[in-house]
């Protein structure tokens, strides 16, 4: 029988691995550097954590999660997103009374959704997200669009557009749901099934609908913008002054709409423009979520965060033609001639490593030539050859192979060579 990966997903082999290696160290980093911490979570949790925290009116709940019965009768779901998990562990961790506030965490994990597989959309994903929960300042929104954008910029993409709204606070969302109800009702038989589920539910998901998009009642529906109070208007204001103080470019589009329940107030998008991304060029979205803390049984606690998937990034940087700096050179290979000396050689072998030095040596019983191409092959810096002659002296052969040059050294010299060569 064979057997072939399953729909949407990936391996992830060597020469790719690497540029996933090189941006999750970035994402680390730039966290270090805005003081988040990393969490993490189960891949799996309880089915209705994801009802209440990503929301039940979602796509995402409604038609593509992974959900399935454990041996106990518990319905369990495999987590399609960062949020929800993250502040349950806030939540039952009681991370809220920890005496250093707001708590600004970060995860990098794999995440599911049954969902058609195209170019940057998989089934298994990996998302990068920070959540900042705490703090109703509206800095700390701009300090979380600012960590996202400085991630991409400093992995060197360009063509970055920041978009950003705001959905108001309760009682702004509250009005703009009245109009919406109003502005749709009368015809909303011309719409699909999933936003006739919606007019009453949370009639703003409907405006993030993809089938009836080109409806014209899209086009003239009333705008949050519109309908925001005092309260969100300056809270909006401050983040806009923000974040042009920080010279970060951005656009307001009324009509961007998140699409999961708990957002309030800011939220935002980073997409790229350009050729070549094809009808998904939306590689970020976040926004604030001052209740979702107390839907899954915690305290009225404000929050704020983003999420971005890896795969997007990738294919961005590939389209744009970033290269990442990809360490392909092997500092070392040992070549032994003879049977004593394979034996010593894998003692050296251990000792180079162990000084921090990247190494290699043959396992086939190859040649001396065949061990000189492979050791070409893995772009070795330096090459250590080792025969019964050098055994009998305790000397080691080391030849640079960019240059050719060589000369023979106690063996017992060897690490520090290696160390004034490679610093």
């Amino acid at each position: 029988m064979n057997f072939k990966i399953p729909r949407g997903t990936q391996d992830i082999l060597p020469g790719k691995v690497e540029l996933w290696q090189i941006v999750e160290s970035k994402a680390r980093d730039i966290c270090r550097r805005y003081n988040y911490k990393e969490i993490r979570t189960p891949i799996f949790e309880q089915t209705e954590l994801f009802m209440r925290g990503v929301g039940d009116t979602t796509d995402i709940v409604q038609k593509e999660m992974y959900t399935f019965e454990d041996r106990g009768g518990r319905s369990i779901t495999l987590r399609p997103e960062g949020t929800a998990s993250t502040v349950r562990s806030f939540v039952e961790n009681k991370l809220f009374g920890e005496p250093s506030q707001p708590t600004k965490l970060y995860y990098i994990g794999p995440m599911f959704r049954y969902e058609r597989p195209q170019s940057g959309r998989m089934r298994q994903f990996v998302q990068f997200g920070v959540e900042a929960l705490g703090s109703a300042d509206p800095t700390i929104d701009a300090e979380v669009i600012a960590l996202a954008m400085e991630f991409y910029r400093e992995l060197g993409l360009k063509n970055l557009k920041l978009v950003i709204n705001s959905l108001g606070d309760a009682e702004s969302r509250n009005a703009h749901r009245l109009a919406l109800i109003n502005h749709f009702q009368p015809r909303i038989h011309e719409f699909c099934s999933d936003c006739q589920a919606r007019l009453e539910k949370n009639p703003l998901r409907i405006l993030d609908c993809k089938k009836d998009r080109d409806h014209e009642l899209m086009g003239n529906a009333p705008a949050i913008l519109d309908y925001l109070n005092e309260d969100s208007k300056a809270y909006f204001a401050i983040v806009q002054k923000v974040l042009s103080d920080m010279k970060i470019e951005f656009v307001v589009d009324p009509n961007l709409v998140r699409g999961l329940d708990y957002y309030n107030n800011t939220a935002f998008e980073i997409m790229v423009d350009g050729e070549g991304f094809g009808s998904i060029t939306t590689l970020c979205g976040g926004g604030r979520y001052n209740g979702l803390v107390q839907e899954i049984g915690g305290p009225e606690t404000p929050g704020i965060g983003f999420a971005l998937s890896i795969e997007r990034l990738l294919m961005a940087l590939e389209v744009q033609k970033v290269s990442l700096p990809i360490n392909e050179h092997l500092d070392c290979y040992v070549i032994a001639m003879g049977g004593e000396a394979k034996l010593v050689a894998s003692n050296i072998s251990f000792k180079i490593r162990q000084a921090g030095f990247s190494c290699e040596q043959d396992f086939l019983n190859k040649k001396m030539k065949a061990q000189m191409k492979a050791a070409d092959r893995y772009k070795a810096k330096y090459v250590a050859i080792i025969g019964e002659s050098e055994i009998e002296k305790n000397t080691i052969v080391i030849k640079e192979m960019e240059t050719g040059d060589q000369q023979e050294i106690p063996v017992d010299k060897l690490i520090n060579f290696l160390g004034e060569k490679l610093k």
